[in-house]
């Protein structure tokens, strides 16, 4: 096999120290070498690793991507002159089984780095990776936002209180008066049903039969603590999203384009463009973005025979973010709404979101190339490209029905 670095190093990190291997290749009598040195995760033990490649003129470096303890190693050593610094999925680059250590890791990573059979993985430049780290940030305490209030509609039923029984918000203003008020002592459930506002205020005869419980002054402190953590987690997020709106500056117009796709609203949009940087020369076809991400069926096939197709890991904020999306856009009166639920008749609807998130991300890759707007097809596109269809299928639903239909056209 061809030698494309003659001169390669292999990276197995941990978190408190790095095995690494420099492996120079032979020529003529001389015997490929292969030595392994242990070098510690701090900043000057890095610093003096980036000298010591160097002199050795190395020309390609594969680490390993592990949890996060990649990152020191890799911000260091990325710019590191004449080399090409890979960072690999652990996935493709396992050892054989039985005889894996750290130092045969390393060996094992130079030596597919020597040969060219590595690929490295997408690492976004710093304002992409800065903006992926407060977005997801937001998405994390934005779902322990939610934990608390399933944690407070909990603690309402351990009392009794049946109110998001009525209320369809368990923290509207409606319903969070009625909390408060049952927080302040008031037990009446007459008084706390007069709180209620709005489309509520017809309500209040089943309010007052729903407020009827045994709330005590135990379910009242933690009501009182639950609450007051949902609103340090606002605080956090309106922080997260200014801050968000100052690093989102230089692709505003991306956002445009992509929030003119129906359903996608503006925190979708800002997840996508943190999570695939908004350059899509970094994809050569829009399906090999939507591989990337994780939302195409997977290849396993063996002696003929087509075995499981599940979709990979793939990226899982921007799967998450896409996946919410699909379920919206599924109920939606536009192209994407009707092909969803065409997908969804015949497939079911999982396999349907995931179609309507790989859609997404070619709509994406396609709109952020071209610079074009979305346009949407129209929710009758099918009835329009195939009329005798739709009219087939029509008829044969009624025959099944015991009707015998004629049809004329229209004047």
């Amino acid at each position: 096999m061809d030698v494309l670095h003659p001169r390669c190093a292999g990276l197995d990190i941990s978190k408190k120290d790095a095995k690494v291997c420099v492996r120079l290749a032979g020529s003529g009598r001389r015997r490929t070498s292969e030595t392994v040195t242990t070098w510690s995760s701090m900043t000057g033990s890095i610093l003096a690793l980036r000298e010591h490649l160097a002199a050795q003129q190395v020309t390609c470096v594969v680490m390993e991507a592990t949890g996060d303890y990649w990152k020191p190693f890799y911000y260091l050593l990325q710019d590191l002159p004449g080399a090409q610094v890979l960072l690999v999925n652990a996935r493709g680059v396992k050892n054989v089984p039985g005889r894996k250590t750290d130092v045969n890791d390393a060996t094992w990573l130079a030596q597919l780095g020597a040969h060219g059979l590595v690929t490295g993985s997408f690492v976004p430049p710093e304002p992409i990776r800065q903006l992926r780290d407060l977005t997801r940030t937001r998405t994390a305490i934005t779902r322990e936002r939610t934990r608390e209030i399933q944690r407070i509609e909990k603690l309402l039923e351990d009392a009794g209180i049946k109110l998001t029984s009525v209320a369809s918000q368990t923290l509207g203003v409606s319903a969070r008066n009625m909390i408060q008020g049952l927080i302040n002592g008031e037990r009446d459930p007459a008084v706390l049903a007069e709180m209620a506002y709005s489309t509520l205020r017809p309500k209040i005869p089943i309010l007052i039969r729903a407020l009827q419980g045994r709330f005590t002054e135990h379910h009242a402190f933690l009501a009182r603590m639950h609450l007051d953590l949902i609103d340090e987690h606002d605080k956090a997020i309106t922080a997260l999203t200014r801050r968000i709106e100052e690093a989102m500056e230089p692709f505003r117009a991306a956002r445009e384009l992509i929030t003119s796709i129906p359903g996608i609203a503006i925190l979708t949009a800002d997840v996508i463009i943190a999570e695939t940087g908004a350059d899509m020369t970094r994809f050569p076809t829009p399906h090999h973005l939507a591989s990337w991400a994780g939302v195409v069926p997977g290849n396993n096939e063996s002696a003929g025979r087509k075995k499981s197709t599940k979709t990979r890991p793939g990226n899982k904020y921007l799967k998450g973010a896409l996946g919410a999306c699909a379920s919206t856009i599924g109920r939606s009166p536009t192209f994407l709404g009707a092909k969803h639920r065409r997908i969804a008749h015949r497939r079911g609807p999982k396999t349907a979101n995931v179609a309507t998130q790989h859609t997404i991300l070619v709509l994406v890759w396609t709109m952020l190339t071209n610079g074009t707007l979305y346009d949407d097809l129209g929710p009758d596109y099918y009835t329009r490209r195939h009329p005798d269809h739709t009219k087939n299928r029509a008829l044969k639903q009624l025959q099944a029905l015991g009707y015998t239909v004629t049809l004329e056209p229209a004047a």
